[in-house]
């Protein structure tokens, strides 16, 4: 597989995990609008640091889960019930809601990029995400575990996350007015990919067996 193909797989699957409004990607929009596109992106900068470390790590778990098949056939198939969850909560249940979020005031722009890797490291939701879908690209030999693939497919996770943090930065203004809309398409379109996946999920189940 080549390296430029696991790079944009790498893009694809940020893209879906960081596209939905998110404390990450509201807090870059907000700062944009309140101190400037700069600390916006600044902030986007620093979040990306971390979310590099977190990819990584979650591709060195994937690795080492290759090797222990019996480990993996357990995790696909609690996979496979979270993701069904998923599913029915984002296509059912998910609500739409204004809640009013607590904002730390910093001012200085080596501040932002430390609160973009505070933030982001309170979020560790990538490293369970991107060993799964690492491990779910390799099984169909869309990637391979060599250390440029792995760097590859580092780099486009962090490319496709800052991507995500540019474009709500500066499209934030326009779509501001239609929150409750695009939340709630969100929604459906969290609920569409966690429903795909889980049917991946369930027919690498039933073929393995």
């Amino acid at each position: 597989m080549t390296i430029t193909i696991t790079f944009f797989l790498g893009l694809l699957v940020a893209l879906v995990g960081v596209t939905p409004p998110g404390l990450l990607n509201m807090t870059a929009a907000k700062i944009s609008l309140k101190d400037g596109y700069s600390r916006g992106i600044t902030f986007s900068i620093g979040a990306c640091v971390i979310i590099i470390i977190q990819t990584y790590i979650g591709v060195l778990f994937a690795r080492y889960l290759s090797s222990h098949q019996d480990v993996v056939d357990v995790l696909q198939r609690v996979a496979f019930i979270l993701f069904v969850l998923i599913t029915i909560y984002f296509l059912l249940i998910a609500k739409t809601e204004d809640k009013p979020k607590a904002e730390l005031k910093v001012k200085s722009k080596k501040s932002r990029f430390f609160q973009g890797m505070l933030l982001s490291a309170l979020n560790v939701f990538p490293i369970p995400y991107q060993a799964y879908m690492s491990i779910t690209l390799a099984s169909f030999g869309w990637m391979s575990f060599e250390k440029t693939s792995i760097f590859s497919y580092v780099a486009g996770a962090a490319t496709g996350s800052f991507v995500i943090f540019y474009i709500y930065i500066f499209f934030f203004d326009k779509i501001k007015s239609k929150t409750l809309t695009t939340q709630k398409s969100m929604n459906y379109l969290i609920g569409a990919v966690t429903g795909i996946i889980s049917i991946i999920t369930l027919f690498h189940i039933i073929k393995d067996l």
